[in-house]
């Protein structure tokens, strides 16, 4: 009798209708024989609504308020799915993160989970109880409720599943899988059976809005298996799985992309030791996140400057400018520059290790459909460029085609 925690998403419990379709799924794996425990989501808009309804008392608001208020949508959600499955003949009880309880750090809005207490929760699984647990939350060391990040509902599934030993998760979504890229934009993209830790890390780090990154780190560094599926369809979904599940790897297993980049040039800064860290030090402490750099030092021994070119996501634009031009007399920088019109590509693939010419094939791609690329970062199993927004469909497509992920 296997464990299997299911984790329905805001679009899947979005209204009645959804949740009693959540609960007839949660009911299959019950007469299945399986023991259940579910992770919900806020009803979709819910929380965009709750936190609009704290800003617009206080936009310097305390967070531990904060997380009392927009914590409440998936608690809703969790005893109307509770009700659900009990219409249905399913004995089921919500369960709230002080009742488990979800211990977390206390860092309100933004918190990490620590430890689940789940023997009671346990007993209550093996009698053939399924148990409903809102997502996104859990109780801090100060005994009020904490709530993870927007997201958070995912690593509150995956963490209990790690918790619980699991089998494996199901994440269920209003997409049926993970696919090699976008197929709104690009027709032939492809559903992928499997995919690695890895690749879903590097994919959701860089734009895919499959899973939420940190869910995805907690599976992978407590081996739980996950499943993303549809709640709209009964077709196979796609297993995230750790490498060595996979026989044979794609070169290439997905093209991602991010619209939510922001390029920052600062001209003629000075080439001296310590420039760097002068720029990004006050950037780290105003917690602004700088992801592509690049650094072109002046070919004229005798002007000794440098451009400095680097990215940030654009709701922390106007503050990284901000903090970088009050550093002007100190970094003493000739002109500073900021475009929005860019976004991020970004191909991966574990068989990138093993295979030559990656890069090459991409730059190559690009070049053949005259897209400049203004930056270029890269890891083991990842390359990204940085592109004017225009040429983002283009290049998706030129380069689903140059990996030969358009075959069938």
């Amino acid at each position: 009798m296997a464990l299997i925690v299911q984790k329905f998403g805001g679009t899947s419990v979005a209204d009645i209708d959804r949740i009693k379709n959540a609960a007839a799924r949660v009911k299959r794996e019950v007469d299945a024989g399986h023991r259940v425990a579910v992770v919900v989501s806020a009803m979709s808009g819910v929380t965009n609504q709750l936190v609009d309804y704290v800003t617009s008392i206080n936009t310097l608001y305390d967070t531990r308020e904060y997380d009392v208020v927009v914590s409440s949508g998936e608690q809703v959600t969790s005893g109307l799915l509770a009700l659900a499955l009990q219409a249905l003949g399913v004995s089921a009880r919500s369960w709230l993160s002080w009742q488990l309880p979800i211990h977390t750090s206390n860092a309100y809005g933004k918190a990490r989970i620590e430890g689940i207490d789940t023997e009671e929760i346990l007993n209550r699984l093996n009698g053939g109880e399924v148990a409903v647990v809102p997502g996104f939350q859990g109780v801090s060391g100060e005994n009020r409720v904490t709530t993870l990040g927007r997201g958070g509902s995912d690593t509150s599934a995956v963490a209990l599943a790690a918790a619980l030993g699991a089998e494996r998760c199901d994440i269920y979504t209003d997409v049926d899988g993970v696919y090699t890229t976008d197929p709104r934009i690009v027709a032939k993209a492809r559903k992928l059976e499997k995919i690695t830790y890895e690749e879903m890390l590097e994919m959701a780090s860089v734009g895919a809005k499959v899973l939420q990154t940190r869910s995805v780190e907690v599976a992978m560094n407590h081996g739980v298996r996950l499943q993303v599926r549809s709640s709209f369809s009964d077709e196979t979904g796609t297993l995230v799985v750790d490498e060595d599940e996979i026989v044979e790897q794609e070169m290439i297993s997905g093209i991602a992309y991010s619209r939510d980049e922001a390029k920052i040039t600062l001209m003629g800064v000075p080439d001296r030791p310590g420039i760097a860290a002068g720029i990004f030090g006050p950037l780290a402490e105003a917690s602004i996140n700088v992801d592509m750099i690049v650094q072109n030092v002046s070919a004229d021994p005798d002007q000794r400057a440098t451009d400095m070119t680097f990215t940030v996501t654009k709701p922390d634009l106007e503050r990284a400018v901000a903090t970088v031009e009050k550093m002007g007399d100190i970094l003493n920088f000739r002109k500073l520059e900021f475009d929005k019109d860019v976004v991020k590509i970004s191909v991966i693939g574990v068989g990138m290790r093993s295979h030559a010419g990656i890069a090459q094939r991409m730059f190559q791609a690009l070049a053949e459909k005259g897209i400049n690329i203004q930056v270029i970062s890269t890891s083991e199993i990842k390359v990204s460029v940085l592109i004017s927004e225009e040429y983002a469909e283009l290049a998706l497509r030129a380069l689903h085609t140059a990996y030969g992920l358009d075959k069938e």
